[in-house]
C-alpha cells in the first residue's frame, strides 16, 4: 500500500511542512529510516537522527523547533508517538486478514463459530464453544469445553484456553499463552505428602485484554479469576487462581501474582515484580521493577524495593547501600582506633 504525506495529515488530524505529495510504503525506525518509509520523533533522545534520517516522511510533535534543514517531510501533529500508533493500527488492518476454516483443524459438532472468522490448521474447538464474529484462531490453538469468546478476538499460535473460560470483545492473546490450567492448590497431610485440591473455577478476561507471550492465568479454585477491561498484561507472567485485576493495569514481564490477590484499576507493575497472596493493590499504584509486595497497598502509591516500600523512603535506603562499602570501611577503622584507645588507657 503506498499512503501520501496529505493523506496521512488527513487522517490524524495534522499538517504537512514539505513536500505533500511525498509517499511510503514502509514504516521504519528514526534512526534506519529509508526512501519510501514512515518515521516519527517523539523522544528528545533521538532528535539528532531528525537531521540524519533518509525517511521520506516524519511524524514529529506541533510544538517542536527545528534546529536546522530537514530533508524529509514532516507531518506535525499533537502528539507524535499516539500519532504513529494510530498510523500502525490502519497499516496492519490495510495489509488484511486471514478467513475461513483451514484443514485439518477440529470444531465440535456443538459449537458456534461467528461470522468472518479465520481457523488455522490444527486448532481444536471442543463442546458448547462459542466464537463470536471477526475472530482469529490462528494454527495449534486449542479452546476447551463452554469457553466463550466475543466478537474480533484473537489468538495467536499455540494458545491454549481450557474449558469454561468467558474471553471478552477485542481481546488479544498472543503465542504460548494458556488460560484457565489449576490454579496452585494442594493440601499437606499427615504423612508429608500434598493431596491436590481441584480447582473447578474458570478464567474471565473481559473487553480489551491483551495477554502477552507464554504468560499463564490460572482458574480459580471456586469462582472467577478475573482481568478487568483494557488490562495489558506482558509476556512471561504469573497470575495465580483467584487474582483479581482491575481495568487498564499494565505489567511488564517475569511479574507473579500470588493466590486470591486484589489488584485496582490504573496500575502499573514493571518487570520481575513479585506479590504475595490475599492482599490487596489500591488504585493507581505504580510498583517498580523488582518490587517484592507482602502487604496491602493503598491507592495513589509509588513502591519499589525487596520488601516493597514507598518511593522516598527506598530512595534513601538505596542511598545507604550503595555507600555500604564505605561505611564498613569507616567502622573497622572506627575499630582499630577504639582499639588503640582503649591500649593507651590500660598502659
Amino acid at each position: 500500500m503506498e499512503f501520501k504525506a496529505q493523506s496521512i495529515a488527513d487522517f490524524l488530524g495534522g499538517t504537512v511542512e514539505g513536500d505533500a505529495n511525498a509517499t511510503v510504503t514502509d514504516v521504519a525506525k528514526i534512526e534506519e529510516g529509508k526512501p519510501g518509509t514512515l518515521a516519527f520523533l517523539s523522544n528528545p533522545k533521538y532528535f539528532k537522527y531528525l537531521y540524519e534520517t533518509n525517511a521520506s516522511i516524519v511524524i514529529v510533535n506541533q510544538d517542536m523547533e527545528l534546529e536546522a534543514q530537514v530533508k524529509a517531510t514532516l507531518i506535525r501533529v499533537p502528539d507524535a508517538y499516539k500519532a504513529f500508533a494510530s498510523l500502525l493500527e490502519l497499516y496492519q488492518q490495510a495489509k488484511g486478514s486471514k478467513t475461513g476454516i483451514e484443514n485439518p483443524s477440529f470444531i465440535d459438532p456443538t459449537a458456534q463459530v461467528g461470522n468472518d472468522v479465520y481457523v488455522g490448521a490444527f486448532a481444536y474447538l471442543g463442546k458448547n464453544v462459542r466464537i463470536g464474529n471477526h475472530v482469529k484462531i490462528y494454527p495449534q490453538v486449542y479452546i476447551g469445553d463452554n469457553t466463550t469468546i466475543a466478537d474480533d478476538t484473537v489468538l495467536f499460535p499455540g494458545v491454549k484456553i481450557y474449558e469454561n473460560t468467558k474471553i471478552g470483545q477485542a481481546c488479544i492473546i498472543h503465542a504460548g499463552a494458556v488460560i484457565g490450567a489449576d490454579g496452585f492448590g494442594f493440601a499437606p497431610t499427615e504423612d508429608g505428602t500434598y493431596k491436590k485440591i481441584p480447582q473447578v473455577g474458570n478464567v474471565i478476561l473481559e473487553d480489551w485484554v491483551e495477554i502477552g507471550a507464554n504468560t499463564t492465568i490460572d482458574c480459580a479454585t471456586m469462582g472467577s479469576t478475573i482481568v478487568r477491561k483494557g488490562t495489558k498484561i506482558d509476556n512471561l507472567v504469573q497470575i495465580a487462581h483467584n487474582v483479581e485485576i482491575g481495568e487498564n493495569t499494565v505489567m511488564a514481564s517475569q511479574t507473579g501474582i500470588a493466590g486470591s490477590t486484589k489488584v485496582g484499576s490504573n496500575c502499573m507493575f514493571g518487570g520481575q515484580v513479585g506479590v504475595a497472596g490475599h492482599i490487596t493493590i489500591g488504585d493507581h499504584v505504580n510498583l517498580g521493577a523488582m518490587s517484592g509486595v507482602s502487604n496491602s497497598i493503598k491507592s495513589n502509591k509509588t513502591v519499589l524495593g525487596a520488601p516493597a516500600m514507598d518511593i522516598a523512603r527506598a530512595a534513601k535506603v538505596f542511598a545507604i547501600y550503595r555507600n555500604l562499602p564505605q561505611l564498613r570501611e569507616q567502622v573497622i577503622e572506627m575499630g582499630k582506633q577504639l582499639a588503640q584507645i582503649k591500649t593507651k588507657l590500660e598502659e
